[in-house]
């Protein structure tokens, strides 16, 4: 899994890309919480993001409740295999999903 950044003013894009498991959560979760710290918005980009585990969605909920309290979350371009993993967990109620 690697995680790229790029802030333009006050947001973040993060684009992810492999598989975020219990291997590489933990990395996820450090990446993106550290580079989130001058952010008021989030944009992950999960193009190239091939699977999230239970792991994956922990970070993701975790990440989702500090940005909420700074300014906004949206995850865009998530294949179909990943919004299935969303839609089967509930998660497409929490997250703001951009196709």
């Amino acid at each position: 899994m690697t995680v790229t950044t790029n802030q333009t003013g006050s947001t973040l894009t993060a684009t992810v890309s492999g598989r975020i498991d219990t291997t590489t959560a933990p990395e996820f979760d450090t990446k993106i919480k550290s580079a989130t710290e001058s952010a008021k918005d989030l944009v992950l980009d999960f193009e190239k993001v091939d699977y999230i585990s239970s792991a994956g969605l922990r970070v993701l909920l975790s990440i989702q409740k500090i940005m909420n309290t700074k300014g906004s979350m949206k995850v865009i371009h998530v294949n179909e295999s990943v919004y299935e993993i969303f839609e089967v967990t509930g998660f497409t109620d929490i997250l703001t999903i951009e196709q």
